[in-house]
């Protein structure tokens, strides 16, 4: 989903409170973590408490702001010629940014929930959080720009193209990772590859952008950008020796503000539903395949589509829209001059992404189900 820029989270007088949100989980777990893990533990089991490092990739869903970053765009790095490859100097001196062009939710997002790393307004380093995370999502990205997709008899390439010439697909960005940033890791001594979590969650570009193409199937289409996932960015990562992973499906992308209001909206309810079911039989087949590993599968779209249903319970009061103020930071401090109300009452942040009050109850219960899946 291409990135626009965000409103300032800092002056938000009704942003609610990391431990407020943490109490009102604890009062509803038993009805919201609804998580489908897929699992093999013959690597001696998990224990989320001691994973120390969270290593990211995806799209702006999960993306945060670095200092070394493209603005809007990037931890770290872009597709630019020059800004690709990764010097130790500009890794080791890369601080999440928190503030106005910190995410594209307003505010932190899941990932930083999750971690505790890059919620305070400002500057962090990740080497400084308890949890580092180390986040290397694109906004805006796909999976791959090219796919070829058919039988043996029939091969059509496809291509999704980039938002951006800036863009990193996510089989670059892990590309990024191993050619230039994990060798550092290892020279620096800063991470230890079995208490560090590799996450992925991709797929809302993919799907969005090709949600009115004729010429393909689409559970086979899927099928095939969904293969690409595993084959060229989680077996590589696998290779390099890393062994624990968290995939995530798509989050209820047929409800946002532009597709309610349609007769036919795109992607609709089916779309999403051929992608999640492909996912999760890919990711068995992964586990299945590394019965080494800890490989995990977060249903969001079952615990986004809980919120929905039942807002007021996490304090929502709209679900079909969002404020139209929602690029200039005037919308947190004073949203009665776009006729809006305050930005936790929405679930959307515009048309595609979800409110930082959204990513608060997520974070913490994808939390709370990696903490179930411990040493089973």
């Amino acid at each position: 989903m291409s990135h626009t820029k965000k409103c300032n989270w800092e002056s938000h007088s009704g942003m609610t409170s990391f431990w407020k949100i943490i109490a009102i989980l604890a009062s509803i777990t038993a009805q919201v973590s609804d998580g489908r893990p897929v699992i093999n533990t013959s690597s001696g089991g998990f224990d989320w408490d001691v994973i120390k490092y969270l290593i990211a990739f995806g799209d702006s869903y999960t993306y945060v702001q670095g200092t070394n970053g493209y603005t809007d765009y990037s931890f770290i790095g872009s597709y630019l010629p020059g800004q690709f490859s990764i010097t130790p100097s500009e890794l080791w001196s890369d601080q999440i940014v928190q503030n106005f062009n910190g995410t594209a939710e307003g505010g932190p997002n899941w990932i930083e929930y999750l971690t505790g790393c890059g919620l305070s307004p400002g500057l962090t380093k990740p080497e400084s959080c308890e949890r580092q995370l180390w986040d290397f999502a694109f906004a805006g990205a796909d999976v791959s720009e090219q796919l070829s997709y058919g039988t043996r008899a029939y091969i059509l390439t496809v291509s999704t193209a980039l938002h951006h010439e800036w863009t990193v697909p996510l089989v670059n960005q892990t590309q990024q990772f191993l050619t230039w940033i994990e060798p550092q890791f290892k020279k620096h001594d800063s991470l230890q590859q079995e208490n560090a979590l590799v996450a992925i969650w991709i797929g809302i570009n993919d799907i969005g952008d090709t949600s009115t193409w004729t010429n393909v199937s689409f559970p086979s289409f899927y099928d095939e950008i969904i293969s690409t996932v595993f084959t060229e960015s989680a077996e590589p990562i696998y290779e390099a020796g890393y062994r624990n992973f968290l995939f995530i499906n798509l989050p209820p992308l047929d409800r946002t503000p532009l597709n309610v209001v349609k007769s036919d909206p795109r992607p609709n309810k089916t779309m999403i539903e051929w992608w999640d079911e492909t996912l999760q039989q890919k990711t068995q087949a992964f586990s299945a395949r590394y019965d080494d590993t800890n490989t995990f599968l977060y249903d969001a779209n079952k615990f986004l589509n809980r919120i929905l249903d039942s807002p007021r319970e996490y304090g929502i009061n709209n679900t079909t829209g969002y404020c139209p103020g929602y690029t200039d930071p005037d919308e947190v401090s004073n949203p009665e001059k776009y006729g809006c109300i305050p930005i936790d009452e929405y679930f959307w942040f515009n048309t595609g992404h979800m409110t930082s009050h959204v990513h608060s109850f997520l974070g913490p219960d994808i939390g709370q189900f990696l903490r179930q899946q411990s040493k089973k």
